[in-house]
């Protein structure tokens, strides 16, 4: 009988803490433990007894890598609550703050988390010696994504003009045109990014589980649409509770999503290509189209693909908007009224979730936030357990890289994840139960 134990300590490269155990036994996975430590954040129990106009700020620190879509759900799950419209110009300059979040987050993770993986060093500093104009290409498109993000949001990092029934101030039309300049000529090295990636050594692993991600039949949805899925599953945000579950298990402070009546499933932007592909932008579909690979595609591997093939389209659709808007400044007011309302944007590593209760004093009552990474990481396990059959002869080193590239593949952000943990308190008297 032959035994394995694949262990990491640290999974490095990712957003947060979180270990890997795994026992294999006569190539069959025994044991598979993916441990999110990272301690429980609890934004969903200090947001009770918030005012609404706190909630936006607020949520947006539960990330500082993609505060933006915590923010924008927010917004719209409590714009749902208490029946607030917001005009064209408002609808615009979100979806803009949140393609300028995916540009930064994408190119982090394609240049800087996947790439040394594939190219076999240890990160990206080490890559630079040997690969320096790719890293300083990356680190122009990242700036590009902050700059934007800076622009429409007031900062590059939890923003600031975007609050519930608009923006408190709305970039010129002279700013606008300076970084559409930018965009435009960011587009050839979005297209390069893609070449790059059809290039890497991708694993060949597939695993046909269910995807899903948010749909609109005129355009590629990123703030707005319903959710569906590879499997059928078609819901609105309202919907989301009856339809998805959560459970929690020992070994980890993230819950485990889980459709109900099915099982685990992904979210992302595999996920998003899969489900949306004749949606994308006519270079972006070309550019995929040029590397040969097919979609729907399940090998999650291809998610630096998908993910490559996101930057084109945010570039292309961020033009679009850029040259239809008329940039002006907007009053608006919002009236407080008692309410629930949910909303589900695409962050970049996926489906995220808010619901909120308010009073008539506009405090909230109840929160339920769901992120991208809370939903994917019972997938992950799964993956891991066809997965690692596949690399447990290697040698250890090689087979414990393996198992990190696996994880860290779906771009995790654990600080996301754990955001709350049902616990049981026990008060015990000396001599009597």
């Amino acid at each position: 009988m032959s035994l394995k134990q694949i262990r990491v300590n640290y999974v490095a490269r990712v957003e947060g803490e979180a270990s890997l155990d795994v026992k294999v036994q006569d190539g069959r996975v025994e044991e598979l433990y993916l441990d999110v430590y990272e301690p429980p954040r609890f934004f969903q129990g200090f947001l009770v007894g918030r005012k609404f106009d706190e909630v936006a700020d607020t949520v947006s620190r539960i990330c500082g890598i993609c505060p933006v879509s915590h923010q924008l759900t927010s917004l719209l799950a409590l714009e749902n609550a208490m029946g607030v419209k917001v005009s064209q110009q408002t609808r615009d300059l979100r979806k803009l703050l949140a393609l300028a979040q995916w540009i930064q987050s994408h190119t982090l993770h394609v240049y800087m988390l996947a790439a040394p993986d594939f190219l076999g060093y240890e990160s990206v500093l080490a890559m630079a010696d040997d690969h320096l104009p790719v890293v300083q290409r990356a680190l122009r498109l990242k700036k590009l994504g902050n700059d934007l993000t800076d622009l429409i949001g007031g900062r590059a990092v939890h923003p600031i003009t975007c609050v519930v029934g608009g923006f408190t101030k709305v970039p010129s039309r002279e700013q606008l045109n300076a970084i559409r300049d930018r965009l435009a000529q960011a587009k050839e090295e979005m297209l390069t990014t893609v070449e790059l990636v059809a290039g890497l050594p991708l694993p060949e692993f597939t695993r046909e589980c269910e995807h899903v991600a948010l749909s609109q039949p005129d355009q590629y949805a990123v703030n707005e649409g319903r959710l569906v899925s590879t499997r059928g599953l078609e819901i609105t945000a309202g919907e989301y509770r009856r339809y998805i579950k959560e459970k929690q298990v020992p070994w980890s402070h993230a819950l485990h999503s889980y459709i109900v009546g099915r099982d685990s499933f992904m979210v992302g932007p595999l996920a998003r290509v899969n489900l949306n592909f004749d949606k994308l932008s006519p270079d972006a579909r070309r550019a995929a189209e040029k590397t040969g690979i097919r979609f729907p595609n399940f090998n999650p591997f291809v998610s630096a693909l998908a993910r490559a093939i996101e930057l084109v389209h945010c570039v292309d659709e961020c033009v679009e908007i850029i040259d239809r808007l008329d940039p002006h400044d907007e009053e608006f007011s919002v009236e407080i009224r008692p309410g629930e309302g949910a909303a589900i944007t695409e962050a970049p590593r996926g489906v995220l979730y808010h619901s909120y209760k308010v009073n008539a004093q506009g405090i909230v009552e109840k929160a339920d936030i769901v992120s991208p990474t809370a939903h994917n990481v019972n997938n992950i396990e799964k993956d891991l357990r066809e997965f690692v059959p596949k690399v447990a002869d290697l040698p250890e080193e090689e087979a414990t890289l393996k198992c990190e590239m696996a994880i860290r593949n779906y771009d995790p952000c654990f600080s996301c994840s754990a955001h709350f943990l049902r616990m049981k308190i026990r008060h015990e008297d000396a001599g009597r139960p």
